[in-house]
């Protein structure tokens, strides 16, 4: 008797021990610390000239970015393309869908599941030889309601939901780095499309300029006073111009074209480009610290899902090498005629447990194991990549707008020096103290500067949106409220 016992004590402790084995089946869901860097680029230059974005280390992020360039017209298109952008009402319903299925899955595993059946079969058997009539022809009716349920005692069906969970969190971060891709690609084609627009006006008074100039050339050199090379020159200079043309209008339209698809538009009802003067260049333009910015990134948290549902991937593949308990019993009521299918003597019912242990699937299962513990390690090192992403991601934004500064100042100098040499010769020439090639050479000069300083003043415009962009979004650090959150946009 003590030895039964102890026998049966035995066997209970360890069942206790594995039923406990469940929830270490899986590998950390959290990555490992990643060392963070001090500043972002190789080297921190904290000097801003006036014509750079204020950088603010530290400061909050800053949701609706794109009301920093102070544009009424902008702020209607970021949000037109944010409610009707295709692509983006697709990731919307994906991750509709994927929250259903999380739903479905939990429901599925994690509740008993009721039926109920209804059976009408008419049936001929053979009968007994020598007994009786050779066969018999009967008709039966049943109903009855089933249940079944199993028993979670390894995690398998813990592991399913947490995995499914994970997809549903990878895909609202993917949909969150979506809807901020693409307001950034909104402003920058609208910056895009400004700049090209102003170009092209500046380019056409170029070539007016070049072809006035080679007309100049050609009259002074039938009164003698150039060479025919120079005629030839001014002339190679204003078809240059003319050849350049085409291609910047090409390009100017096919810039509109994208913006309108952005905004969710056919190609044909493209917006008129914003004025370069309507731009304005964003200031206290905030720039987290490397330790915060991984809480903020889509794409960072998105790996990190990823890794979760890797993590549960392992241990639910452990789980299933485990035994399957589960758990059916019916009860309804059966006769042989309808009337009395619901009377005294017609009910049945039954019960019964059931145990799977897998013994020999051909490896199956420990090469799924192996697979799933392959992935996760993939999804780790995936995670790791994505972290360097990011911080290179800023760094090199930053970098560019630093020298996108100085870039700037340099050709709003060069455009200003123009511009008062351009008037001065202007009005010289009014007074008559200098001859009208002269002032024609000026203004060359000046619409050049003046093309410089659109190009430069773009890139600085779309590198700033480039940085809010890199910056992510603040997020709840609790796992459902950043669900809800998610789900709700």
């Amino acid at each position: 008797m003590i030895r039964s016992r102890f026998s049966s004590m035995r066997w209970s402790a360890l069942a206790l021990a594995v039923m406990a084995a469940g929830c270490s089946f899986a590998p950390p869901t959290r990555p490992p610390a990643i060392p963070s860097p001090q500043h972002y680029a190789v080297q921190e230059d904290s000097t801003r000239d006036g014509a750079s974005a204020l950088v603010r280390p530290g400061a909050p992020i800053v949701p609706d970015w794109w009301r920093a360039y102070g544009s009424d017209t902008l702020n209607a298109w970021v949000e037109e393309g944010l409610k009707n952008n295709p692509s983006l009402d697709a990731a919307r319903h994906t991750l509709e869908a994927v929250h259903q299925q999380y739903r479905a899955q939990a429901g599925d595993t994690m509740l008993p599941s009721l039926d109920a059946q209804g059976q009408v079969t008419r049936q001929r058997a053979l009968g007994l030889p020598g007994f009786g009539p050779p066969t018999s022809l009967y008709n039966v009716y049943a109903g009855q309601l089933s249940l079944n349920y199993t028993f979670d005692v390894f995690g398998a069906d813990r592991y399913s939901i947490k995995q499914a969970a994970a997809r549903m969190d990878e895909q609202a971060f993917q949909l969150d780095a979506a809807r901020r891709a693409l307001a950034a690609n909104i402003v920058i084609t609208a910056v895009n499309a400004s700049s090209l627009a102003e170009q092209l006006t500046v380019s056409e008074r170029l070539s007016v300029l070049a072809h006035t100039q080679a007309d100049l050339v050609g009259k002074a050199y039938a009164l003698g006073a150039a060479s025919h090379d120079d005629v030839l020159n001014a002339r190679q200079n204003a078809d240059a111009f003319d050849v350049n043309l085409p291609g910047l209008r090409a390009q100017s339209l096919r810039v509109r074209h994208a913006l309108a698809v952005l905004l969710g538009r056919t190609p044909d009802q493209a917006p008129e480009p914003l004025p370069m003067d309507a731009w304005h260049v964003p200031e206290n333009v905030p720039v987290s610290l490397p330790s915060d910015l991984l809480a903020q990134r889509p794409d960072v948290l998105a790996a990190e899902a990823s890794l979760r549902e890797a993590s549960a991937g392992v241990g639910l593949a452990t789980a299933n090498l485990f035994p399957h308990i589960s758990l059916s019993a019916t009860k309804g009521s059966a006769a042989f005629k309808d009337s009395a299918l619901f009377s005294a003597g017609s009910g049945i019912w039954s019960a019964g447990l059931s145990l799977t242990q897998p013994i020999f699937h051909g490896g199956a299962l420990i090469a799924e194991r192996k697979a799933a513990i392959a992935s996760y390690d993939a999804s780790m090192a995936q995670y790791r990549q994505t972290v360097l992403n990011a911080f290179q991601n800023v760094a090199d934004t930053l970098v560019a707008l630093e020298q996108d500064g100085h870039a700037l100042q340099a050709a709003q100098a060069s455009a200003a020096a123009a511009q008062d040499a351009f008037a001065e010769s202007q009005s010289r020439y009014r007074l008559g103290a200098v001859a009208y090639p002269v002032t024609l050479s000026n203004e060359q000069r000046y619409q050049n500067a003046r093309v410089a300083a659109i190009q430069t003043t773009a890139v600085r415009l779309a590198d700033t949106a480039a940085l809010f962009q890199a910056m992510g979004e603040s997020y709840p650090t609790d796992v459902s409220a950043r669900r809800k959150s998610q789900l709700a946009r």
